[in-house]
């Protein structure tokens, strides 16, 4: 699909959403997987000052019933297999007046729901009037979900010049004038930016893609997508590296990288990557001993490992840490640690916040927006749930989620650097960290795993022995599980409420709860 050919679907289809009565300020459920439906739909929302939302279309009906809600939608546009819950939805919520459906050979029958038909519109549609395009503002808004690793999701208010800044570089990521100044200047960034192919593994409804995705377009770069209705398939990735000349991998931590590397271990040679030259991760923690793994059999691959928040956008790549902690980041006038409602003091840990392109808060929470979005010294500060100390050389150690944090007799544990040591352990394929109520600790570090090829079952002995080289003793797992397989999001983050029940129901405990 080229660019222009995108862009007049956009518009058609944009022209369509107007004729069934929506418009500025409605809400417009993106109830889809991947492919180049996600973002003309995005796009035609956005061309008549509609709100586009992302659905998570692994929700079940309770979830997905409160988004909708949550949301005011007005309007879904889904996949046909997804059908009988947009039917349900429709049911259940009376404002939810308009749903189009996109038929793509899989099963779904769009009639169930009373839906339109995507294609169908889009072909009997003009493109959009410049009428409805004179209406639109800057300060026009998308909502993007978060779920989290707590709670119910959450959408955060992104105005549109706020989410083009923070989020997608400014239009220019890819180019080396950077961001724009003004609108004209999008065109040359555009034709000017590298030959590039980029493949965003992730779901388009996690914002680590999108926001990949997005950026790739506005620097005129080719995107890939892989529509993953069978779930996450290593193989079927490097293939499609190798069939569509891939140069940028983009995945989410080690929920991906872990069996793309065991994919590469286990078919050494059958794939030609030559063209590969970044394989950049994302929105969950990307260990040190897997990027080593990648490394040696992608020698000339670079390497990237960024941290960005829904509420934040993008904080930047991070630098390996120096001692402990998840990575480190630049401190500068739009990117600090806020200790008690201040900017913290060398040496100190608060939270990682972000000013300047911000969102203004979550749609229908206002106790949630007050608690995260603050006015320090006159501006208002995104405080994301990440923990941070600022350091005496101008930048910051993040350590990880601060409401995962555990808290064992007065030190403080985070959940993501005990797992990645734990994912470390040759016996050990992915890991889940928990604080559970102890007596005498207040909290101990319990572990969820599962296992590399179905070894032995390692002791806990074992593991806490292998633990020692990298963490304290008070970090080390004092109970274990083991599962077949560890419980996440579709988009790779972990499920830490449902590690938790695991560990509490299980009756079956390696335990160890020594000091």
């Amino acid at each position: 699909v080229t660019f222009a050919e995108m862009n007049r679907r956009a518009d058609c289809l944009a022209a369509a959403l107007s004729a069934l009565g929506l418009g500025a300020g409605d809400k417009i459920g993106l109830y889809l997987m991947n492919g180049p439906e996600y973002l003309e739909s995005f796009f035609a929302a956005v061309k008549i000052s509609a709100v586009p939302f992302n659905v998570n279309y692994r929700y079940q009906t309770a979830e997905l019933a409160y988004l909708f809600d949550n949301a005011d939608a007005k309007a879904v546009i889904h996949h046909a297999e997804f059908s009988p819950q947009v039917a349900g939805l429709k049911s259940q919520l009376p404002a939810l007046s308009v749903s189009i459906g996109v038929q793509t050979g899989t099963d779904g029958d769009i009639e169930l729901c009373q839906s339109a038909d995507y294609e169908s519109l889009i072909l009997n549609h003009p493109p959009l009037g410049d009428d409805i395009r004179a209406k639109r503002r800057e300060d026009d808004f998308i909502l993007q979900y978060t779920g989290g690793t707590t709670g119910m999701p959450k959408g955060v208010i992104w105005p549109h010049k706020a989410f083009f800044y923070a989020c997608l570089g400014g239009g220019g990521l890819f180019h080396a004038d950077g961001a724009i100044s003004q609108p004209e200047e999008q065109a040359s960034r555009a034709a000017e930016g590298p030959a590039l192919r980029i493949l965003p593994v992730a779901p388009l409804m996690h914002g680590a893609a999108i926001w990949t995705a997005l950026s790739g377009l506005f620097g005129g770069i080719t995107m890939v997508l892989d529509p993953m209705r069978q779930g996450f398939d290593a193989d079927a990735i490097w293939q499609r590296v190798q069939d569509k000349n891939v140069n940028i991998l983009q995945i989410v931590g080690d929920a991906m990288a872990i069996p793309l590397l065991n994919s590469l271990q286990a078919n050494s040679g059958r794939w030609d990557l030559s063209q590969l030259v970044h394989l950049g991760s994302g929105g969950a923690v990307f260990s040190g001993h897997i990027k080593d793994g990648l490394r040696d059999l992608l020698p000339n691959v670079m390497m990237g490992d960024g941290l960005g928040t829904s509420e934040g956008g993008i904080s930047g790549m991070g630098e390996p840490p120096k001692d402990g902690g998840l990575m480190r980041l630049p401190a500068d006038d739009h990117q600090q640690v806020i200790c008690n409602d201040r900017i913290a003091a060398i040496g100190e840990t608060g939270y990682l916040a972000r000013t300047g392109h911000t969102p203004v808060g979550y749609y229908n929470d206002a106790e949630k927006t007050a608690e995260i979005f603050r006015q320090i010294d006159g501006r208002l500060w995104v405080v994301t749930g990440d923990q941070a100390r600022l350091d005496d050389d101008g930048m910051m150690t993040v350590f990880g989620r601060g409401s995962t944090c555990i808290n064992s007799g007065g030190e403080k544990i985070y959940p993501e650097e005990v797992e990645e040591t734990l994912r470390a352990h040759p016996a050990i394929h992915d890991a889940a960290v928990v604080g559970l109520p102890d007596e005498r600790w207040g909290q101990q570090v319990a572990a969820v795993i599962s296992l590399s090829n179905k070894q032995q079952m390692p002791t806990l002995e074992n593991i806490q022995s292998f633990c020692k080289t990298d963490l304290a003793g008070y970090k080390h797992p004092r109970k274990l599980v083991c599962v077949d397989e560890i419980k996440r999001s579709p988009a790779g983050k972990q499920d830490y409420a449902w590690a938790k029940s695991v560990l509490q129901e299980n009756s079956v405990l390696q335990e160890n709860n020594d000091s």
